[in-house]
């Protein structure tokens, strides 16, 4: 790792394990982004990274292929060695590779096809919903553990051809993979990658109207197509993408009973809802900071010189309320007018997320038909939120139904 040399601006510290930090990182990541537009993080034990907090910055880096990503470290001891062939995700590739893989892959996952997919997530909706009363406890339920939690891996098993009998086991993986990256994840790895080949062999005999089966379908026509080991790291890093709509989810609900004028005028206009996803991403989306780069040469960003290797990332806690871009940034407003320029809550550039358009119909989905069955929702006891330096998300989220 090499110097940063602070320039006309200096580098602020920012503790991630301070306590006020991770109650209120809107508030730290907001004063900070008014002192500099580069701060270093620190967290005990794991080291630092440099933060660009503001949007113009942060849309920039993005895009520059200077600011290359790092493999990920799942290549942990413990997981099983026919899995590491699986390990090496598209999100951790870049140049040619990225490109071959994203443009044979994004047809399946184009708005239109995510629209085409709406009655589906419809369906898997209203069961839960149908089935969340019996949860109840004191007249409370955990939204977060029998709703918003399995929402996501019960579409993802959906879309991508997981049969019926295996979803159990997948909702169990679901959980690990929201938990965070720590034992419980890895854990979990192997299962996934196995499950993954399994779906991916039972297509390739017996085709369906699935994902996987269109990607089989792919991979034989194209002539630069998929291999069998790309095919199956694809289905298991979209199982593992897939779940942001959990906190996401919850996040917006606990959000919007905080809020109470919002939800009445949501409540008023149901035609909303596309745009107040939109505006609850950018408010309380649950990725904090984006997954960090490494310049390949010394780069100067807002007259701050990074050292090549010295990691960066985006703080979208910070690039999501920043005035020079949203007027008054720190209201929630559900009639703000679409962009440009919109949020960063699914990243920029090449590594845009590919699930985004799947994700915004699920959380649309998802809470109109919440709000709809359930008129006289209420929050039953303050919500729990997870100690998490990197995501802001809820332990649970206990509601009454009304």
């Amino acid at each position: 790792m090499t110097d940063v040399s602070p320039g006309p601006h200096a580098v602020p510290e920012l503790d991630l394990a301070d306590p006020e930090v991770l109650r209120d990182p809107f508030g730290a990541y907001g004063r900070i982004r008014e002192t500099a537009p580069v701060a270093r993080l620190v967290t005990p034990g794991f080291g630092a990274l440099l933060a660009l907090t503001r949007y113009a910055d942060a849309r920039v880096m993005l895009t520059d292929p200077r600011f290359a990503l790092a493999a990920h470290s799942y290549l942990r001891p413990e997981v099983p060695e026919h899995c590491q062939p699986y390990l090496r995700t598209m999100g951790e590739m870049d140049g040619p590779e990225h490109v071959r893989l994203r443009r044979l892959v994004s047809p399946a996952f184009s708005a239109r096809r995510a629209a085409e997919f709406r009655p589906r997530i419809e369906r898997i909706v209203d069961r839960l919903l149908d089935e969340l009363a019996a949860y109840a406890e004191d007249g409370a339920v955990d939204l977060l553990r029998h709703f918003a939690g399995p929402l996501p891996m019960d579409v993802i098993c959906e879309l991508v051809g997981v049969p019926e009998s295996d979803r159990a086991r997948w909702r169990e993986y679901g959980a690990a993979v929201t938990a965070g990256h720590g034992e419980r994840f890895a854990e979990a790895i192997p299962g996934i990658i196995d499950g993954a080949r399994a779906t991916v062999a039972s297509r390739t005999l017996v085709p369906d109207e699935d994902l996987v089966s269109r990607l089989i379908q792919i991979r034989a026509e194209d002539g630069d197509r998929l291999t069998e080991t790309e095919l199956v790291t694809l289905v298991w890093h979209l199982v593992l993408a897939g779940q942001t709509p959990t906190n996401l989810l919850a996040n917006a609900v606990e959000t919007l009973l905080r809020h109470p004028d919002q939800l009445a005028v949501l409540r008023a206009d149901p035609d909303l809802m596309p745009g107040a996803v939109e505006e609850l991403t950018r408010w309380c989306g649950p990725q904090l900071l984006t997954v960090p780069r490494f310049p390949s040469e010394d780069v100067e960003v807002a007259g701050v010189r990074i050292g090549r290797g010295e990691p960066v990332t985006a703080a979208l806690v910070a690039v999501n309320r920043d005035p020079r871009v949203f007027t008054d940034p720190e209201r929630l407003d559900l009639t703000r007018p679409p962009g440009p320029p919109g949020h960063l809550g699914y990243g920029h550039g090449p590594h845009f997320c590919l699930g985004a358009p799947l994700a915004r119909v699920q959380v649309e989905v998802a809470l109109a038909a919440l709000l709809r069955r359930f008129p006289g929702v209420g929050v039953a006891a303050p919500p729990e939120r997870m100690p998490d330096p990197g995501t802001w998300r809820l332990a649970s989220l206990r509601l009454t139904l009304g």
